[in-house]
Order: C-alpha cells, then structure tokens, then sequence
C-alpha cells in the first residue's frame, strides 16, 4: 500500500526553518488525498508537549492551519508532527514529523550593544536626479572617496557539554560572521536591505558544530553596504548612516541545563582587513598581501588592534529575518573569452544576470593589480561597451595578487548587473565563472512550448526575476537597485507562478509598511531612506514625486494578488489598515491633479524625441486620467480584502466609494488623450458605462492595428493590455501583440538576442545600437502571467487555486505546451497538444483541487 502520510511539511512557507519572527506560525503540508481532517501536535525540543490540536475539519481544504497553543518562547527549537483523514477515510495516516525554531521574538530578548569599529565617516556624497540625467560625475577618485572593510574579533570561551549554539547578529552595514576560522553560513551581504530607520533583519545561524571547549573567537567583517554605501537612483552615499557598525549575541545551551549568553560589547577588538574598500555600486578593491590568517580563530595575536564604541543606537528596531536569504545560486562558466592581455580579456557568460565574477589565476608575483569591469552589452562591433552610467555606477573590482601560485578570487561586499567582465592585469586566469546571486526563493513554475522564441521569453522573465529578487524587489540589478513599488506592483502576479514568493514579498511589504508616512502616503520606493525624502523635499516635477497612482497603489495590489494565489487570509489582515491609510490619502482634494508618473514609458510618447524631453510626455497626458482609475480599483480591491475578513460594514462602505469615483470619472479623458492604456486602463478597472465600453474596446483595437500590432501601452497598462483585448473579442489581435516581432514588442528583444527582459523596448536598436539602459527589468516580464493563464491555460478561479480552469488557447500558434505551478495543494501541471488532430489536454492537479477543462475556442 502507498505511503499516504503528509508530505512537504512548512512553517510559514519554509521548510524546518530557523529564527522564525511569528508568534502564531502557519502550518502547511500536502496531502496524498482529499482532506477531511487533520491533527497537529507541537512538542518543545525536549518532548514537552505545547499544543495537541485534536481533530480539526475545515471546509477550506486546509491550504495552512495557523498555530493555536501555548505562546511560543524565543530562541527556541520546537518539533511538530500532523496526521490526515483522507477521502472519508475512518482512520488517519501515519504522523509525519518537521522541526522549527523561533528566534528573539521579545525587545528584552536583545542583550547585546550595537557597537562600532574605529573608522573615517562615509564620505558624503548627494546628487540629485537631474545630476544623474546630466551625466555628472565626482571630482575625486574612488580611493579618495571610499574607505576599509573593518574586521572585528571577540575571544570568548566555552565550557563542556554544549548541546547547541545560536548566534544571532546584524549590522547597520553589510556583514559576514566568522567562528574559529569556518562561515557561519552560506548567505551574502547579510542582513539585506531594510527600512533600517524602522526595522533591521536579524540573521539566526546554527553554530553548534563550529564551537570548541575552551577558546574561541568570533570575527565579523563589516562594510558599508545599502546602509553607509552609495544607492538608488543618483548613488548617493551614506542614505541612512555615515558610520558602519554592528551587534550579535551566542546563546549557548548545555547539556546540564544551563545556558551562557555572549554578547557584542566593549571587549570587541577590531582593525583593517585586506579591502580597501568595499560599495555595492562602485565594486571592491581586495589586496591579498594585507590577508591577516587566522584574524578569526585563537591564538592569533591581536594587541595592536584598536577597541570599538560602544553606541547607544536603538535595538528597538530589531526584527527576526523572515524569509530566504541571498545566496550563491549557481555558478555559469565564461561561455567564450576574446581580447588580449594588453585590451582585456572579455568573457562572456551568456546570460544577463546579477552576481560577481570569481577567478582562479596565476600571478608572477606579488602586488599585481587585476581590474574587472562589468556591462551588460557590448557595442555593435563586439567592442567593449557599458551600457549602464551613471554617478557611482562603475561596477569595477580590483585584485591586488599575494603570490606566485594559483590563487581565487570573488568579492564578498558587492554585485554587479552584467553579462560580460572585462579582465586586465599582467596575470594568467586558468578559470573564469560568473556567480549569480539571489534571494534563495523556491522555484516552483516551469513554461515549456514547442515555439523557441516564447521559451526564450519565459525564460528571460525568470531571469529578470531571479536578478531582481534580491534582498528586495528591485527594478534592475546594475543602476538603481532600488525596491519601486510599481514595478512588483505589474509583476507580482507572474512572479507567484515561477516560485514561492509570500516569505520574501512579506518581508518587503513589511518595510513598505514601515515607509509610510503619517498622512498615509505609500513611497514610490521601499526601502526608503531619509535622502529620498529629503531629496523629494526639494525637488520639483518627477523628481518631487513622493508617492504615485500605480505605484503606491502596490500596497493594496500585492497583498491582494498574493492572496488570490494562496488563499492566505492573514496576508490581507496584515497589510489592511496600511491600505485603508493610502485610501484616505488618495481621497484628500487635489491628489488626482497631483503629480503622478502616470502611464510610464508609453512608446509613442518617446519615439524620436531626446530622453529629458520625452520623459515627461506620459505622466503629462496621462497622470490625471490613471490617479482616479487606481483610485477606484485600490478601493474595489480593499473592499474585497475586508469582506474576506469579515469586515462587512467597512466592505460595503468601500465599495460604494469606489462606485461614487467611477460614477464621476469623465469618460471623455480617454478619447481626449486617445493612448492605448488609458483604454486598456478603464475597460480593466470598469471604468466606463457599458454603452461606452463596446466602443473604447473598439478604438483601443483600431489603436493597435494603426501601429501595425503593436503595443503602445506604458508601466501601467501592460500588464492589462492582452486580457482586454481578448476579453473584448479582439482575440487574434491579442495573439497579433503576442508574436509581434517588430519594436516594441517582447518578441523583438528576444529576436535581438536578449536574455533578460528590458526596461526599455529600444534599448538594442535594429543596428545593433546599444541605448544606455537597463537590460534587466522584470516589469514588461508581466505577459509571463498571460503565457501561464491563457496558452498554458492555468487559471486559478478561487482564492489557493481551490477552484481551477484549464482553459489553454489551442489556436495560440504553437504545438505543444507543459506548464506547472506550485499551489498550496501541490505542484499543478498540465500539457497539451495540437498537431492537426484533436487536442490531447492533460491535467495532474493534486487532491483538493477542483479543476474544469474548458478550451479557448479560436476567433
């Protein structure tokens, strides 16, 4: 008999995971049948029971059981085990066992001080938007403007019998911890990007096996990081701090019961370490000659070390990190190498990715200096070529060589955005690879058809995705890096079908909550950090613009998009009250006249015309006509987030708000502006009487057939663009926009070779030209949900894909198609194919779905 027992147990969507935040976790775990019933128990450790469930049903299909025992202590480790009722059966499944730990859940669980290494102040650098469009670059040299990575180290002891060991630490910086000369783990640039003036991410690690009887010691390596660094948009320095520091505590667990605490403080010694400086923009300068071996273990000598500062900044903000972390994700070897050592030698790794380079050499000696520069193209000669500037962007590491002998390299305080390195320096290099780094997400979503061209563009969007999804959602990995709202706002539905992303998202969405401000504004960027607005503070126009229709809307889209994909209500209740806020704020008089970016980057708006003048066209023409339209759909979409919650007074008050700013929206502002989105825009969010809607559907059709079939739709309106027009009955015009090989189109990018998805739709001219823009912005990958939904033909109809259409469009042009997602049932797939005969559909949905196979019929 098959093993029916649950299976993929989590909590909180991770698995077994360590120094969870949450008081109440949620359970989950598959099923090999229906459901009927289930029963949790929740034990310490040590086997003292903390919870026993009993037999719970559920009409829902159990997608999470939240925890309902005793309150959970911090610094905890915690077993847990669940049995099933499957398919009316009398007796449950076996029980299938998992384990978690919680980390400090209490402000007073923080013992440890915040302290800080002798150091020169960041120096501080402030341009403004205008500066950057100008090209303006610093006077000094980066030596002169950048400083050390300080090392630090604590000499501690350890008595015998240790039975487990946790350290927790963080840093206003950006951080690696090291015991006795081994890693504490595998993550990069710890703690991540935060809202820091709110909220600063804890890392908890498992340092159990790294500890010995008797001396030890623990070295953190600290450098500037998103804190004290150069980001965003103008690269700026110091945003949030001019001085790095950090703090950690080692809890110590004994056999005999007891229990030692180690905390940052006064004993700490620090120093200079080999990194002459280390920025996450402008790249690091590494000298091996200045190495200090065995700087993080006993016995080494550290008398001339200087003592750090005890500060008496906030642990307050403290909050246990949620989700994955960044990690290595893979590894890609240069696919070709061309130059000479006198140019450069150029590897080209074949895909547009974020990451670092990593190289194994050989040196004559020591003291040489080997330079790696990055760029995401080259010139249309094969010339070297950096398609992203900027000030502070030079994305260049520099390797000063210790020795004769193999020797391997990779920066450890930076990433870059590129596809290919360019390598100088009087050295041999035996080896070459580039390192991508990510958020570890899970990858649960695969799109496969017989069409390369469509692969090809899955598989760009994945990789905009994987570049992007680091420590935040940002618009690219090379120039801004820097959390736009509006840009998962677009693409947080595709996001959910290639992996699981509620961990990482959560973790954003708590620092976007964080980021508002008290009149309930929602930024256009989060993290947001005191010179962003200070900067807007000053600024004028676009460069004023604190938050936006669209983009601050995200508040209210996300959490709702990851809702319909989950089915998890405690999403919607966590992020309601800062939506009713935005609400407000967008309700106060003058907010739709206001500045807004309005239907960003519409094409026709730019053609022809130089980028200072043209950027301002679309929000214009379009900022006042999109404010109200985001105004309604923010108001219908919290209406429904508060109905979920049982909030049936507070539903029926929104929605009949939303139906007073439909009621007065002038339909006449879409056919005086006559752009493709404005339509797009108000047929999605029912902004139009139905005797108008037949013929805004019919003028937005003729729109498109004017370009030739092509798109003319901006930021906003992408993503809506197809599903209208299929909607509307223009279906083959949708599969016209779909396979649209000429600019601007999706398919004209991957036809110029593109392995990311661009921020612009130009950005590589038919000659070849390469324009200075980003190549890796996830936010037109937005069609990636419409492969998944309409030619794959996966369409959730319920809340958690309780309820599921197959409905592929077989006349879509392509033979075959297999596709699957991740739900909270299980992996859902599905296949099709049409080769002349009859379709062949197959579905394997997982138990507790209900799923309907309904073709698209063509026309």
């Amino acid at each position: 008999m098959p093993d029916q027992r649950c299976r993929d147990l989590r909590v909180e969507y991770l698995d077994q995971p360590l120094g969870i935040g949450v008081r109440r976790p949620r359970l989950s775990w598959t099923a090999a049948g229906v459901m009927d019933a289930c029963e949790i128990e929740v034990d310490r450790a040590d086997g003292e029971p903390v919870w026993r469930s009993g037999r719970i049903t559920s009409e829902d299909g159990f997608p999470a059981i939240e925890y309902a025992g005793a309150a959970l202590g911090s610094n905890r480790a915690y077993r847990w085990r669940v049995r099933a009722w499957l398919d009316a059966a009398a007796e449950p499944t076996g029980w299938t066992t998992a384990a978690f730990e919680t980390g400090l859940l209490e402000a007073s669980d923080w013992r440890a001080a915040w302290i800080r290494p002798e150091q020169e102040p960041t120096a501080l650098e402030r341009w403004s938007l205008f500066d950057w469009i100008a090209g303006k670059r610093p006077d000094s040299p980066v030596e002169q403007r950048l400083r050390p990575v300080r090392l630090m180290r604590q000499r501690f002891r350890v008595r015998d019998g240790l039975v487990r060991a946790r350290l927790y630490a963080t840093a206003h910086g950006v951080y690696t911890a090291r015991i006795n000369g081994r890693p504490v783990g595998d993550q990069v640039l710890a703690p991540g990007f935060d809202s820091y003036r709110h909220r600063v991410s804890v890392q908890c690690y498992d340092v159990t096996a790294l500890l010995a009887d008797g001396d030890n010691v623990l070295g953190v390596a600290l450098a500037d990081g998103w804190w004290a660094g150069r980001i965003g948009v103008t690269g700026s320095s110091a945003q949030f701090g001019a001085e790095t520091s950090a703090t950690w505590q080692l809890h110590l667990d004994h056999a005999d019961g007891g229990t030692e605490l180690i905390v940052s403080g006064a004993d700490v010694r620090s120093a200079a370490g080999p990194w002459a400086y280390a920025d996450l923009f402008v790249g690091e300068h590494y000298d091996r000659r200045r190495e200090l071996p065995g700087w993080d273990a006993p016995g080494f000598d550290d008398g001339d070390w200087k003592p750090v500062t005890v500060t008496e900044e906030d642990t307050g903000t403290l909050r246990p990190f949620t989700g994955e972390p960044v990690r290595r994700v893979l590894t890609l070897p240069a696919v070709t190498v061309t130059g000479d050592a006198e140019a450069g030698w150029i590897a080209d790794f074949g895909q547009v990715l974020a990451g670092r380079v990593r190289l194994t050499l050989r040196a004559a000696g020591a003291g040489q200096a080997v330079t790696i520069e990055h760029t995401e193209a080259l010139a249309a000669d094969g010339s070297w070529f950096t398609n992203i500037t900027g000030i502070n962007k030079e994305q260049t590491d520099v390797y000063v060589t210790g020795g004769p002998g193999p020797e391997t390299y990779e920066p450890e305080f930076t990433f870059h955005g590129f596809r290919y390195a360019r390598i100088r320096g009087a050295v041999a290099v035996d080896e070459i690879q580039a390192v991508v780094l990510s958020s570890d997400i899970e990858w649960t979503g695969s799109f496969q058809t017989s069409d390369t061209r469509l692969d090809r563009l899955h598989r760009n969007v994945v990789w905009s995705q994987r570049g992007n999804f680091l420590s935040v959602p940002t618009d690219c990995p090379q120039r801004e890096r820097a959390g736009w709202t509006g840009d998962i706002q677009v693409f947080a539905a595709a996001a959910t079908n290639n992996a699981q992303v509620v961990p990482f998202l959560n973790r954003w969405l708590a620092n976007l909550r964080a980021d508002q401000m008290p009149d309930g504004r929602i930024p256009i960027m989060s993290p947001y950090t005191p010179w962003d607005a200070e900067h807007a503070a000053t600024a004028s126009g676009i460069g004023g613009i604190v938050a936006a229709a669209g983009w601050s809307d995200a508040i209210a889209l996300v959490p709702w998009t990851l809702y319909e994909r989950t089915g998890d209500r405690r999403i919607l209740a966590g992020n309601l009250d800062a939506m009713l806020a935005w609400i407000e704020h967008q309700s106060s008089p003058g907010y739709d006249d206001g500045d807004h970016f309005g239907d960003w980057l519409t094409p026709s708006t730019m053609e022809g015309r130089p980028l200072h003048e043209a950027i301002g066209i679309a929000p214009t023409l379009t900022g006042p006509v999109v404010a109200p339209m985001f105004r309604a759909q923010t108001l219908t979409v919290t209406a429904r987030a508060a109905r979920v919650l049982g909030r049936t007074e507070l539903a029926d008050d929104l929605d009949r708000r939303a139906a007073a700013v439909r009621a007065s929206f002038d339909p006449s502002r879409c056919f005086d502006v006559d752009l493709q989105g404005m339509y797009v825009l108000a047929l999605a969010f029912d902004m139009l009487p139905p005797p108008l809607r037949t013929e805004a559907a019919a003028r937005l059709a003729a729109l498109v057939e004017a370009r030739g079939g092509r798109l003319d739709t901006g930021f906003l309106s992408v993503p809506y663009l197809l599903d209208v027009l299929w909607d509307h009955g223009h279906r083959d015009l949708a599969r016209r926009v779909l396979w649209q090989s000429e600019m601007p189109s999706w398919l004209y990018e991957v036809d110029r070779g593109a392995t990311t998805v661009w921020e612009s739709w130009d950005a590589i001219a038919p000659d070849g030209t390469v324009r200075p823009v980003s190549l890796n912005h996830y936010a037109f990958g937005c069609v990636d949900d419409w492969l998944y939904r309409r030619v794959a033909g996966i369409q959730p109809t319920s809340p958690g894909y309780r309820t599921v259409t197959i409905d592929p469009d077989l006349s879509c042009g392509v033979e075959w198609v297999r596709a699957h997602v991740g739900t909270p049932y299980g992996r859902l797939s599905v296949s099709w194919r049409r080769t002349g005969g009859a379709p062949e559909i197959e579905v394997n949905a997982p138990p507790g779905i209900t799923v309907t196979i309904r073709p698209a019929a063509a026309g």
